[in-house]
Order: structure tokens, then C-alpha cells, then sequence
């Protein structure tokens, strides 16, 4: 790996990051519902046509992807609000990680009795909260030098003659 340069995630030839075991969570709001008049359409092998909001369609050419790539997909629907440890596994986050963040009020939520329960929505949002720090900090890491003033491998050498 060239210094500085982070590895892109294999993409396939639409540009969509398909990885096998790193769930994607696909979740439409009441203005993502709505179709797109001659927008994207399922279309069936008698040619009948299915229109679908454009949402639907990206979740379609995820499917899509990861099965012309050889993978498996598995489809699971999920309700709005999801036991904390279930939530957790959506997002493939740690349970632990995730409830740490709950405690420390980063996502609000909701006691029941046997159960703690989040929204689908925070927690996607805590994700990709999380997953750009990640990318920040690791861009920084990056930046940095490898070695300071004086600390290279040929200064190195050089003190040992």
C-alpha cells in the first residue's frame, strides 16, 4: 500500500461497495416511498413492468450485485424499533458497542420490561456517524509521516557504522 493512499473497497462495475458479511441496511422514508412518474420499474420476464421508487431500485442493484458476484443474500425485514442486541446485528456493530453507546446517551431509547428498544433510524445514523470517524482518523494516521526528522531507516544504518 502506497503511504497515504487508503485501499478502495472492492467495488463492483456499478461503483457499489458489495463486501460478503457486511450488511447493508436499506430503509425508506415516507418521501423515499413515493414512485417517480417513467422512474426505475421492475420489469418481468413478460415484460410487464413494476415501478418502484428510486430507493427500492438501489436496494434492487445491491441484490443484484452481490448475486452476479457469486454471493448469497439474505433479506430480512425490520421493524422500526428493534430490541438493542438485534439492532446491534443489522448493523454488525458489537452488541457491546452498541449498548456502551446507549448508555452514554448517544442514541435515545426506550425500556420495556425484559427489553431495551432503539429506532432503526438512530441507530443508522450512529453508524455512519461512527464509520466517518473511522475514516477521518484513519486519514489522519495516514497523513503522518512514517518516520520523523532523523528516525529513517538510513539514519538508522548510519549510527550503526
Amino acid at each position: 500500500m502506497k503511504h497515504g493512499v487508503r485501499p478502495s473497497p472492492a467495488l463492483d462495475s456499478r461503483g457499489m461497495d458489495v463486501m460478503p458479511s457486511r450488511p447493508k441496511v436499506f430503509m425508506l422514508s415516507d418521501a423515499d416511498r413515493k414512485l417517480v412518474h417513467s422512474g426505475p420499474a421492475l420489469v418481468g420476464p413478460d415484460g410487464s413492468r413494476h415501478e418502484v421508487p428510486p430507493k427500492v431500485y438501489e436496494a434492487m442493484q445491491f441484490v443484484e450485485a452481490a448475486l452476479a458476484k457469486g454471493l448469497a443474500v439474505q433479506i430480512t425485514p425490520l421493524r422500526h424499533e428493534l430490541p438493542i442486541d438485534e439492532a446491534a446485528g443489522a448493523i454488525a456493530m458489537p452488541r457491546r458497542d452498541l449498548r456502551s453507546y446507549v448508555a452514554g446517551g448517544e442514541i435515545p431509547f426506550r425500556s420495556s420490561e425484559y427489553v431495551d428498544w432503539v429506532r432503526l433510524a438512530d441507530v443508522l445514523a450512529l453508524s455512519q456517524r461512527v464509520k466517518a470517524q473511522r475514516r477521518v482518523a484513519l486519514d489522519e494516521m495516514l497523513s503522518e509521516p512514517l518516520w520523523e526528522d532523523g528516525d529513517d531507516a538510513r539514519s538508522a544504518a548510519d549510527s550503526d557504522r
